[in-house]
């Protein structure tokens, strides 16, 4: 792939563009075994990049509120512990440049980066970590027959709806940079999280999510969304225009559904509900439903905690209800989810929380990567076109390698 122009920064007495010390700090993270995160947030320029010297495994019970700035990466399955990454070090990047510090952690490693730069080897692609896989593809005919499995424990009334997914294996070229697929999804998909985490047990992996698991702003506002249901979207399409089948609106209304439940398990009833609406994320359409809850009003300092556990994993990467679908998926699907469908995202980094549903992400290994790709199976579902969802969400990230 080939590296397209950066504008150029200045950084100590070397010349770096944004992608080249982006490839420096992700190289060095590998080399010394510690684990880095690079990410970009929906519909903002400014991009992200922290080194942790040493990850933390942490379970479901751990306090949101309470860690420290870093970024966490969890599993799908909600028994395994997540991932944390706290920031030793931490950058900015706008318009193409390394952002002058604005807090002391951001002076600190403003620093120890100019310290490092001597080591500054000739551009070369960047190394990261990278882990087996022992993952197999699902061929069409192996994963239709696996969602017509599913809509016949629907019509006997086993669950209302279940996620099933599939893996691509692609073979990588040996030009493929990490750092610059990174910067081509900031590009294309910018309604989305784009991120990219490399850490020495969880390997690599690259993504552009459009769903909002748990959002705080200013430890004061609470945000999540409800998002079903896929079209395809080409450029210029009147999105008010859109048609949605009942599949696909009853589809959104049982995450819409889910969450709710979630606030009646904690007895809240102080929240604002707006939508559906179509929205955009990359080359398809979903039905999205925000909600929003003011903590200071609820006095409900650890909402975002709360609804983590309860939410995880939310009806639309596993099912309703969660547990006879997850029972299904164990049993049905084939393959290890690690980390896609799991959550991931910034914590405390400016006062904020930005967690994200680890979707449209695929893991990268020494030659290959493999993607992946899911899609809702309700009683009105028709196998060969849960199949065809796939392929088009698939593509979001095959544009990035070929």
């Amino acid at each position: 792939m080939e590296n397209r122009t950066q504008p150029e920064i200045s950084v100590s007495n070397a010349t770096m563009t944004e992608s080249e010390t982006i490839s420096f700090l992700i190289q060095y993270a590998a080399e010394n075994n510690f684990s880095v995160a690079v990410w970009q947030l929906p519909n903002d320029p400014v991009k992200h990049l922290i080194i942790a010297r040493q990850e933390v495994h942490i379970n479901r019970e751990a306090t949101l509120e309470t860690l420290q700035p870093g970024f966490i990466f969890a599993p799908f399955d909600r028994t395994r512990d997540s991932i944390f990454l706290p920031a030793q070090y931490a950058f900015s990047f706008v318009d193409g440049l390394l952002k002058s510090p604005e807090n002391p952690l951001e002076a600190t490693s403003s620093v120890w980066l100019h310290e490092q730069l001597h080591t500054l080897p000739k551009y070369t692609l960047a190394k990261v970590h990278c882990l087996p896989t022992t993952t197999h593809d699902l061929d069409r005919d192996h994963y239709t027959t696996l969602v017509q499995k599913g809509i016949q424990e629907i019509e006997r009334g086993v669950f209302e709806k279940v996620v099933l997914s599939h893996t691509r294996l692609v073979q990588l070229p040996d030009s493929f940079d990490c750092t610059q697929a990174f910067q081509n999804l900031c590009s294309a998909y910018p309604n989305a999280l784009v991120s990219l985490v490399s850490s020495p047990d969880a390997g690599t992996w690259l993504g552009a999510s459009p769903e909002v698991l748990v959002c705080i702003e200013d430890k004061s506002i609470f945000r999540t969304v409800a998002l079903a249901g896929t079209q395809p979207y080409r450029d210029g399409m009147n999105l008010k225009s859109v048609a949605w089948t009942q599949k696909e609106i009853e589809e959104q209304a049982l995450v819409e559904r889910y969450i709710i439940s979630c606030f009646k398990k904690i007895r809240l009833r102080e929240y604002d509900e707006h939508g559906p609406k179509t929205v955009v994320a990359g080359n398809v359409m979903h039905l999205k439903s925000d909600f929003t809850v003011d903590m200071r009003a609820t006095n409900f300092p650890q909402l975002g905690t709360t609804m983590l556990q309860l939410l995880h994993p939310t009806s639309a990467v596993c099912g309703m209800p969660l547990e006879t679908a997850m029972d299904f998926l164990k049993k049905n699907e084939g393959y290890d989810r690690q980390f896609y469908a799991g959550f991931l995202g910034p914590v405390n980094m400016d006062s904020n929380i930005n967690i994200f549903v680890n979707l449209r992400c695929m893991q990268v290994t020494e030659a290959h990567a493999v993607l992946y790709a899911g899609a809702g199976v309700t009683i009105d579902s028709v196998p060969e076109h849960e199949w065809q969802e796939t392929e088009i969400k698939l593509s979001t990230l095959l544009k990035v390698i070929a």
